[in-house]
């Protein structure tokens, strides 16, 4: 499970291919983030008509087919294993794969980061939800996987990790080959170059429901 992330890196330290498709809009208003929950905005790069964009997204996947947006679930985790069988997921799965910028996720009050500190990529998937009056919800949801030794003694899953420099290969429309090329994705990273460190600084243990953090100032 994926249930609590960070975002804390400055600006000019996210992921380029999203820091160069940032409208400038949100690129203005940007600031780092030490916990981000689900229900609450994320930042993600997608691909729309063939080209990168920066986008703000709602944690918690609402499908397009949903009748009552107050009513659908809104799972914000996904199963990597059946994401391509599930009603709420095979038609993101198939078209609408993003990324997600973290710099760490949280487990048990424990941070899972890389040891050089750098900002890494989350797997989602993304809908847009189009209402009746036109009204528009885009959002997503963090595929996760079975976890590996580091994490497997804090939970049963972890957040599937896409490595900088595949962000194309991930993003582009695929068909079932192409799928199929991905499954190694899903399968679960190497520990290698990671750690678990205690609770972030300044955030409580019990930060896993306190206080919402603006993503945006």
């Amino acid at each position: 499970m994926c249930g609590r992330f960070c975002l804390a890196v400055p600006l000019e330290r996210l992921p380029a291919p999203l820091a160069e498709a940032l409208p400038d809009g949100l690129a203005a208003h940007y600031a780092p983030r030490d916990l981000i929950r689900p229900g609450e905005p994320v930042l993600a790069l997608r691909q729309e008509h063939g080209r990168l964009e920066g986008a703000l997204l709602l944690w918690g996947l609402l499908p397009d087919w949903a009748k009552d947006p107050l009513a659908a679930p809104r799972p914000f985790n996904a199963r990597s294993e059946t994401v391509a069988e599930k009603a709420s997921f095979r038609a993101a799965w198939r078209h609408r794969r993003c990324l997600l910028p973290a710099d760490a996720f949280l487990e048990k009050g424990r941070r899972v980061e890389r040891c050089d500190g750098a900002p890494f990529w989350l797997a989602g998937l993304w809908e847009r939800w189009i209402g009746p009056d036109g009204s528009e919800v885009e959002s997503c949801c963090v595929l996760t996987t079975a976890p590996n030794a580091l994490v497997a003694p804090l939970h049963d899953r972890m957040p599937v990790i896409v490595p900088a420099g595949l962000e194309q290969a991930w993003l582009e429309t695929k068909d079932g080959p192409g799928l199929r090329a991905l499954e190694p994705l899903l399968q679960g990273w190497d520990p290698n170059g990671w750690r678990v460190q205690p609770k972030p600084t300044g955030v409580p243990l019990a930060a896993c429901g306190g206080e919402q953090l603006p993503l945006f100032s």
